[in-house]
Formats: structure tokens, sequence, C-alpha cells
């Protein structure tokens, strides 16, 4: 099992506890591919309670046998992106990713340059934001790993003023099974605990724990599960120590046509009206 990027540390619970939850919003994709490889994307994202409709258009070309990849968006909000990524063209395992993006009402913009080096045990990578507001920002993060143990942390140094603007760390070890570790973040006053288990072949289950020392003693916890139906159908459910359940259910209805419906209840104030739902329509060809 090959080390994760060290955005990826603790993906699969996760994905778990927030992944096909789409509450509070309304949400249409359509996916289409073209014969020579060009995928268009188009989302709209209706927010329940303020009527909001943020939408987007993404175009996106894959070259595999130069291992490029160009992807452009443009949204409702008038910004305009593009992405280019550039996978073992100067060494194996070894990634170019350059990315911008501009408002031109208001001359918005930002551009950060990434490269990324990939082995069976270790995976780092190293960016740079150009127009970041605190000035041009150095981002590293690493991961090294062996039989199954895992340690990584990330550190941001601002070129302007000479400064470490945030440090992290994280360990962990994973098998195909399962899933344990801990993330110490925010110069190391929050911390999180977490695990995954996938108990069989229908059966998913996870828990974190997160404490914050900048705030208070009190631990908060989450757990979930999910329930695989059949091929076309799973459910998911998860609970806090506070007492808001998370109810997920989700339907390939056909070959490229999925919904998803979820819903977030207050459990301690079932009678008010503080619960919120949502749905989730995606179309792919």
């Amino acid at each position: 099992m090959s080390v994760p990027h060290y955005g990826d540390f603790g993906k699969s619970l996760n994905d778990l506890l927030n992944k096909d939850y789409p509450v509070g919003s309304a949400k249409l994709e359509v996916n289409t591919t073209t014969s020579n490889g060009i995928k268009f994307t188009v989302t709209g994202n209706k927010d329940n309670k303020t009527g909001n409709i943020v939408s987007e258009l993404k175009t996106k070309y894959s070259d595999k046998a130069r291992g490029l990849t160009v992807t452009e968006h443009w949204n409702a909000a008038n910004v305009i992106g593009a992405q280019v990524e550039l996978q073992d063209a100067i060494a194996a395992g070894v990634k170019l990713d350059v990315s911008g993006s501009i408002h031109p009402s208001n001359g918005a913009k930002n551009a950060k340059a990434v490269v990324e080096f990939k082995q069976a045990n270790v995976f780092t990578r190293s960016s740079v934001d150009l127009f970041s507001k605190a000035g041009p920002t150095i981002h590293t993060d690493a991961v090294v790993g062996s039989d199954g143990f895992i340690l990584g942390g990330d550190v941001a140094y601002n070129v302007n003023d000479a400064t470490i603007h945030r440090y992290n760390l994280a360990t962990g070890y994973a098998t195909s099974e399962y899933q344990v570790g801990i993330h110490a973040t925010g110069k190391f006053s929050h911390f999180t605990a977490f695990y995954f288990h996938k108990v069989n072949k229908q059966v998913d289950a996870g828990a974190k724990a997160i404490w914050n020392k900048a705030a208070s003693d009190a631990v908060s916890i989450e757990v979930g599960t999910k329930y695989t139906l059949d091929n076309q159908t799973f459910v998911k459910a998860k609970i806090d120590n506070v007492g808001r359940l998370g109810l997920g259910y989700t339907q390939i209805l056909r070959p490229g046509v999925k919904l998803a419906l979820g819903g977030s209840f207050d459990t301690t104030r079932l009678h008010e009206n503080v619960h919120r739902v949502g749905l989730s329509f995606i179309l792919e060809n």
C-alpha cells in the first residue's frame, strides 16, 4: 500500500463522515465526455436557506500518453480559472501543477505553482502561492511510510516576513482492512484522533475525536457507518456527542444517473425547525 498525500491523511474516514450527505442544498451536476477525451462538467447548487444558486462550467482535457491534463473553469461569480498538470514528464513520480484564476471585474487574481514527488514509501509536495495577501508563501508537506506505519507533516513559510505561519503533524497505521491515526494541527493546538474499519464487503464504520486545546477541555466525538445494500444502493448514518444525527441515501438509478438524499437532525430539539435536508442529482455519460 503506497503512502497517501498529506492532504488525504484520514481520507477514508472523512469520506465516510462527510461525503454523500447533501444537506441544506439541492445540487445538479451533469458530466459529459467527448470522443477525443474532453470532459465537460456543469454544476448548480441552490442553498435551501438563502435561495442563492452557485453554478460553474468546467472543461477538462487529458492526454494520458503525455501525462498532460488541462482544466478550465468559469463560475457564476465571474471567476475564470485554469490548471495545467504534467505527470512523469521530467522523471518518474514527478508532477508539475500550475493553476490560477482571475476576476475580470475587480482584477482579483491568484496563482500557485506545485511540484510533487511520489514513490511507494514517500509522497512530498511543495507549492508557492504567488499572490497571497500576506505575501508569497511556500507550502511544503511530506509523508513517509513503511509496513503500514505513516508519518507526515506540513509547514507554510512566508517569504516577506520570514516567518513560519503554519506547521502540522500526522501519524498513523493503515492496512487494507483498517486505519488509525492522530493529527495535530493549528501549531499543535488542535488534535484529531480517528479510526476507520472496513468490517466486511457491506459495512464500513469509523469514528473521530477532536480536542481544541485553545477552546476548552471538552472533546467532540463523531461516529458513522455505511451499509451497502447492493451494487447500486447504500445508506449512511452518523451522530456526534451533542446529538446531531446525519442520514444519507444514495442510489444509482441507471448507469450514469445517481441520486443522493441527505438530512441533518438535532435529536435534542426534534420539535423545532432546526433540521436540514437536501438532495444531489448527478448525470454522467
